[in-house]
């Protein structure tokens, strides 16, 4: 079973001249269930499948599967997603042997910038940015999925 270890922060600074790429993702889930989730994504002109289990009580790990699917299809299963659509751009910025996934929302969630890492194991140790701020790890409300139900302009 292919697992994902991954930490989520909220982003306190000014990161974008450390990114050395941007790519804009517009997904929205099939199912969004709490033990399933199903997303398509459509990512750097590119159509992903994602099923990701659920989370650890921590929030560090979960089962993830994930597959490029052809462009057309992944546009045609967006056309049959539950409502709401996650629009960001995603920067990515190096930070010694690992690569922070910065994500900046736009939409409903415009405001909210969270940086992700993925690490090899629960105790690996990384190279931490001025602009890193509070970790929010397993703190459900800024999942992807529970931000196209609860989005970001209407927390208080």
């Amino acid at each position: 079973m292919a697992q994902e270890i991954e930490r989520k922060f909220l982003v306190k600074g000014e990161y974008k001249h450390e990114a050395y790429k941007a790519i804009r993702i517009t997904q929205g889930f099939l199912s969004s269930v709490p033990e399933r989730t199903v997303r398509i994504r459509i990512k750097g002109g590119k159509g992903f499948i994602t099923i990701k289990g659920m989370a650890s009580n921590d929030g560090l790990t979960r089962y993830e599967w994930e597959k490029e699917i052809p462009l057309d299809e992944a546009r045609e299963l967006l056309q049959l997603c539950e409502p709401g659509m996650i629009d960001k751009t995603r920067h990515l910025v190096k930070a010694g042997e690992y690569t922070f996934e910065v994500d900046e929302f736009h939409g409903d969630n415009e405001g909210l910038v969270v940086a992700e890492i993925e690490l090899p194991d629960e105790e690996a140790h990384f190279e931490r940015p001025d602009w890193l701020g509070e970790e929010v790890t397993g703190d459900v409300r800024y999942y992807n999925v529970m931000l196209v139900k609860h989005p970001f302009k209407d927390w208080e």
